[in-house]
């Protein structure tokens, strides 16, 4: 079950098929991707490395994730993906609670280290490698002809086996991991085919978006098609650079949070671009990972044609809970056609999803409660932490924190979350995580901090403060002092200085009043 196996087979069926692109390059083919793969495997098992041993990937979009991450699987190590987004002492707390022993970063993420004689260095790792230095020679395996053996097989693993770590942001300020095993990866990228899009040897996934989240564990369905991976020359996404893509070398795929489709819708508008046009640039868009406004995806299929699928899922259900098809957005003839594009959709067909109280009792049609999802996608709890992974998985089912509301055909729609979580541009945000950085700063006495609704990242986040002195720390201060201590999308986009935060009989502040504020001020401005 190790899902290194998934590349071998493709480098035996078609090993002359192209696999990864950099750019509109062609880098690797299957053959030569396994056999990279296989030549680091064995680099990993003679320094000491052994199945279940962590790897952490802290770095850029690049074609060198794929080849290290298959890698690791070939191995039988499990990878710990990191927000290229994060700060490094981020990073860090990271890897020492993965207990990663090596560490592949890029220059460009980590920055310089205090002495400035250099990129920055991670303590507690036995090898950190920048993927684009000349330590990493070994990455670039020589022709098989050199090596004058066929390579070793993958490692054998068990489906339970632990093989992406993810860490998602905990609302005690700290991020729990995911383990994610060989079995949840593959059960999504099975559902992949059947609920979202089929695949073949000619299509290729783009990676615009972070390969640390969604878009990197798409992967996994793409190499069981056989498909083409391209990873664009600027490591990240460009709307531009993707039509160019698109038009180079056929029809791209990609996922993409709804930031980034308003982007790209607003390059197809500029560029005048037809549906015809689109559809020869882009096969799917798959969105997801924060709320998409139903007039933005009306825009977006009014502009590009049906191009679009919407997947529900979490950290803890990779990718896989909920779809709202292709065809369920180009249904306008449907009577409830409004609803159901403002909806997540129905459930995918590798799991079981429903609402339910806090007894866990299903709720009748149309009344909110939280969202349960069940099947071989969820995780098999959280990392050194089994107080939080008996708190989200009872019964086999997982408690994803968001609520919302099931209709008579199957369709949720979400309406809160429990948890306090901001997305913005697709990022997770937990408020309490910024709250502990801003009570550390001068001046402050107390701070509440929120999303309020963004016409562009979904959600911007809002900080309320209540001031210590009658000299006040000015926002930009605010701003330094949070970007010396947390990644720079967590910190607030604006301040609102207050004598005194909302707050129940119990001393709890009362969040839903602050939003409430900012939603009556957006109304009367």
């Amino acid at each position: 079950m190790n899902l290194a196996h998934l590349l071998e087979q493709r480098a035996r069926a078609a090993p002359e098929s192209p696999a990864i692109f950099r750019g509109g390059r062609l880098h690797s083919t299957h053959a030569q991707w396994a056999h990279s793969a296989a030549h680091l495997a064995g680099h990993f098992t003679a320094a000491g490395l052994k199945p279940g041993d962590r790897i952490a990937l802290f770095m850029r979009n690049h074609v060198r994730y794929l080849e290290v991450m298959l890698g690791a699987w070939w191995a039988g190590l499990a990878v710990v993906p990191i927000n290229a987004k994060l700060h490094p002492h981020e990073a860090q707390w990271i890897i020492d609670h993965a207990q990663a022993r090596w560490a592949f970063v890029s220059a460009d993420v980590m920055g310089q280290g205090d002495d400035n004689t250099g990129p920055a260095r991670f303590s507690g790792v036995d090898q950190q490698i920048d993927i684009d230095a000349h330590e990493a020679w070994f990455l670039r395996a020589p022709p098989p002809a050199v090596l004058g053996a066929a390579p070793s097989p993958p490692v054998e693993r068990q489906a339970d086996d632990l093989a992406w770590l993810f860490y998602t942001s905990g609302t005690t300020g700290r991020p729990k991991g995911v383990m994610i095993t060989h079995r949840n990866l593959r059960t999504m990228g099975m559902g992949y085919f059947v609920d979202v899009d089929p695949i073949g040897s000619t299509d290729h996934i783009a990676y615009a978006a972070p390969m640390s989240h969604g878009a990197g564990i798409y992967a996994v369905p793409h190499l069981m098609a056989g498909a083409r991976h391209v990873v664009p020359d600027s490591g990240g996404f460009d709307a531009a650079e993707l039509f160019d893509l698109g038009h180079r070398l056929g029809p791209l795929s990609l996922f993409a949070a709804p930031t980034i489709v308003n982007r790209i819708v607003a390059e197809a508008t500029a560029r005048g671009a037809t549906h015809e046009e689109c559809a020869r640039t882009f096969k799917t868009i798959v969105y997801g990972g924060a709320p998409m406004y139903a007039a933005d995806i009306q825009r977006a299929m009014a502009v590009m044609g049906p191009r679009f699928v919407q997947i529900y899922g979490q950290g803890e259900t990779p990718m896989t809970g909920t779809v709202l098809g292709r065809h369920h957005l180009a249904d306008a003839t449907h009577p409830r056609h409004a609803q159901r594009i403002a909806s997540i959709g129905v459930a995918q067909t590798p799991v079981r999803v429903r609402v339910a109280n806090e007894q866990g009792h299903d709720l009748p049609t149309g009344e909110i409660g939280e969202v349960l999802v069940q099947g071989d996608s969820v995780m098999a709890g959280y990392w050194r932490n089994p107080e939080a992974t008996a708190a989200a998985v009872r019964d086999g089912w997982l408690w994803t924190g968001d609520m919302g509301s099931l209709d008579d055909d199957g369709f949720i729609t979400l309406k809160d979350r429990s948890k306090d979580l901001i997305i913005s541009g697709g990022s997770n945000i937990y408020p309490r995580e910024v709250e502990e950085v801003l009570l550390q700063a001068p001046g402050v006495a107390e701070v509440a901090v929120v999303g309020e609704p963004h016409p562009e990242w979904g959600e911007a986040v809002v900080a309320f403060v209540v001031l210590q002195t009658a000299h006040p720390p000015d926002p930009p201060a605010l701003d330094a002092w949070c970007l010396s201590r947390i990644a720079r999308f967590k910190r607030p986009k604006r301040y609102e200085f207050v004598l005194e935060l909302p707050k129940n009989g119990y001393g709890k502040v009362l969040k839903r009043e602050l939003r409430e504020r900012l939603r009556s001020a957006a109304d009367s401005s």
